[in-house]
């Protein structure tokens, strides 16, 4: 980048060895919260996470994701968490109330505990959108929370 020499920069980091991961899952929509726990593990383990050091929960819906996901960050054993789950509307306002409270709770846990979190929390139109985003999104937040979890201890060790 020109003009920046000098500059302390901190590159992405996507190597997950010794880090400790947990990982929240929503039973609601239960087929796409597993099928995005499947697909994030898979993508774990790719980037050096050890299996012992993945600890996983269940909860009934999205709303439970942030209590549970501050109860992982409050124990001080893990480096990063990630949310999956789906949220899909129907024909309620209940639809907007769960995803915008769920996604305020997870950055509220986020910004409290210092803990990066990774929201896989799917909000769609239809089951359709949901199966065609469970593969990517469930890669891509097992990349987000190794790649926070190096750069807060990067920017931690100054």
């Amino acid at each position: 980048m020109a003009g920046l020499e000098g500059v302390q920069a901190f590159p992405i980091q996507v190597d997950g060895s010794d880090l400790n991961i947990g990982i929240v899952v929503t039973q609601f929509n239960q087929e796409i919260g597993e099928a995005m726990l499947d697909a994030c593990h898979v993508e774990l383990m790719r980037t050096g996470v050890s299996p012992e050091n993945v600890a996983i929960a269940s909860v009934p819906g999205a709303l439970e994701v942030p209590l549970t996901l501050q109860r992982f960050a409050d124990s001080g054993r893990f480096d990063a968490l990630i949310a999956l789950g789906a949220v899909i509307r129907g024909d309620t306002y209940h639809f907007e109330i769960v995803s915008n409270e769920s996604a305020a709770g997870l950055t509220a846990v986020q910004l409290e505990t210092g803990i990066p979190i990774a929201n896989g929390i799917l909000t769609c139109e239809t089951q359709q959108q949901a199966l065609e985003r469970i593969q990517r999104k469930g890669t891509d937040c097992a990349q987000v929370a190794v790649q926070m979890a190096r750069l807060m201890e990067a920017i931690d060790d100054g």
